[in-house]
């Protein structure tokens, strides 16, 4: 990286308030040629908020726009959409996937970008008859992958591709786009397996040395280190510290990130036995047909009021599992919950039975992102358990109850630290980790007997993620909920948990104590891999 020449990006004093909400104070922002900057950051803190002005994003426009200015190359720009700031150079790969379902991946690549072929008919009639140049769309697409140093199927449609290889198709369309000078990646790592991410990381190393700048915001602070040349703090919309990646280390980082020492969830009550207890839920020879991941034949025991966590490489069955029961991919076997058969491939029966499922997926299946969050926390308690109704009739006629409904909401947004600016706001308007927050509260208010919560911290930086995972050990003991948690990450089950099963080639290989070492339960995760 040289810095001989001027900045590549200057952002000067940038401010930005919501309805009057400040949100962004004085942010000064500088990245050179080729430079890979981490900005991180607990959720809320302004990170996005940010990058979406960077990137035109037409909310900031449809909001008073922001204050301050723009510099790229020295010259100072306005864009007043994406496009523009596609034009100048800029890509941004969004938290969350924007492609295409139906598409293959080289469609997706070169989407609205596609090379043409002249005709007979389009030399007549114009250029709206030209053909798509396939092979020409075929090496662009090549080239762009070869670019991340992955191997990904240029011809699979994405519907049916693993949630790793469609982050990777994310950053292949970007990379395709010759005028490219600065890459924006929000959360690239989150839904990546420890190989994957790895690859991710040399890639982005790969374009810093072919002059292509990087701002890289994730939650996994060891990441920042290993690939950036400097690391950006942002608090509560302040830039509080900016340091060389050298010089600085994960504990520095969180401290400035959450303006207090942080330690994770210790494990409590150690030695919870539940060897003697009910079993509430069995599951025996389950099978799913889910893409991109592997279920052949689960079968597992669930001890009433225990919290049992679910392990093990992506695509090896682990999301498949909670996915399965709860319905949402056709699936077979049979699953007993307090002695009592329930039907697959049947997502109401579950709820019916007091089932709570809070999916990885949050923005697809967890949320209704033009509601309110008091409509998202009640209504499915509402639907499901008539909660939150005034019955009038002898039950006839039903209403909402409007003051129970916020009664909740409030109480939630306080217990999970929801930041918003009321229960009036819509889910959609929240940062990514309050947006998962929010998903757990729904869960909540349904009171299930058994709660199924799928990657609860993915995209949670680690303030909130040690809020989350108390949450869910306090609804546990004060509840007595039966909880199943499913994480990519070990040692986020080691510290809830009060047994792991690891899954391993569509089965479950193991199931040891939370208090066993990770190498313990590093082997049975690879025992069985496919």
């Amino acid at each position: 990286m040289s810095n001989e020449k001027g900045p590549l990006l200057e952002m000067r004093n940038i401010r930005k308030d919501f309805f009057g909400n400040q949100v962004l104070t004085d942010i000064n922002l500088t990245l050179h040629e080729g430079e890979v900057i981490g900005l991180v950051g607990e959720n809320g803190a302004g990170k996005s908020t940010l990058m979406r002005i960077l990137f035109g994003a037409d909310m900031i426009r449809e909001t008073g726009g922001y204050g301050g200015e723009i510099r790229m190359d020295g010259q100072v720009v306005h864009f007043n959409s994406p496009f523009d700031a596609i034009a100048a150079g800029i890509g941004m790969v969004h938290q969350e996937f924007s492609l295409i379902p139906g598409f293959t991946t080289t469609e997706n690549i070169l989407l609205n970008r596609e090379p043409k072929k002249r005709t007979v008919l389009s030399e007549i009639f114009g250029e709206r008859l030209d053909t798509l140049n396939r092979t020409e769309m075929d090496e662009r697409a090549a080239n762009a992958i070869e670019m991340m140093g992955v191997s990904i199927d240029r011809n699979m449609i994405i519907s049916d591709m693993p949630v790793g290889h469609k982050q990777f198709t994310e950053i292949a369309r970007e990379l395709s786009k010759e005028q490219l000078k600065l890459l924006i990646l929000d959360e690239p790592t989150a839904v990546l397996t420890e190989k994957e991410a790895e690859a991710l990381l040399a890639s982005i190393r790969g374009m810093a040395e072919r002059g292509i700048a990087v701002i890289f915001i994730t939650h996994r602070l060891q990441e920042i280190l290993s690939v950036c040349d400097r690391v950006v703090v942002m608090r509560d919309g302040y830039v509080v510290n900016e340091s060389k990646a050298e010089e600085t280390d994960v504990y520095e980082i969180t401290r400035w990130m959450v303006g207090r020492d942080v330690k994770l969830t210790e494990a409590e009550d150690e030695g919870r036995s539940f060897e003697n207890a009910n079993t509430i839920l069995k599951v025996e020879k389950l099978w799913v047909d889910m893409p991109g991941e592997t279920v052949r034949n689960v079968n597992l025991e669930v001890k009433e009021g225990e919290i049992l966590g679910i392990g093990g490489l992506a695509g090896q069955g682990k999301l498949g599992i909670p996915n399965g029961i709860m319905g949402l991919y056709h699936s077979g076997g049979r699953v007993i919950f307090e002695g009592n058969e329930i039907p697959l491939n049947s997502p109401r029966k579950c709820l019916d039975s007091s089932f709570a499922f809070v999916s990885e997926d949050r923005r697809h299946v967890g949320l209704l992102l033009d509601e309110s969050l008091e409509w998202n926390i009640a209504f499915p308690a509402m639907q499901i358990h008539d909660e939150f109704l005034k019955k009038y009739l002898g039950g006839l006629v039903k209403w909402r109850d409007e003051k129970a409904i916020k009664e909740v909401t409030d109480k939630y947004i306080e217990e999970l630290a929801i930041k918003c600016t009321s229960s009036k706001q819509k889910a959609k308007e929240l940062s990514g980790g309050n947006q998962q927050k929010v998903c757990l509260a729904k869960a909540f208010a349904l009171k299930p007997r058994l709660l199924f919560v799928s990657e609860p911290t993915r995209g949670i930086d680690v303030g909130a993620k040690a809020l989350v995972l108390d949450a869910l050990k306090k609804f546990n003991r004060e509840n007595g909920i039966t909880i199943v948690i499913i994480s990519s990450e070990l040692e986020e089950l080691r510290q809830s948990c009060d047994r792991i099963a690891m899954v391993s080639g569509g089965r479950i290989a193991g199931i040891l104590p939370a208090s066993s070492t990770l190498e313990e339960l590093g082997a049975l995760m690879l025992s069985q891999v496919i």
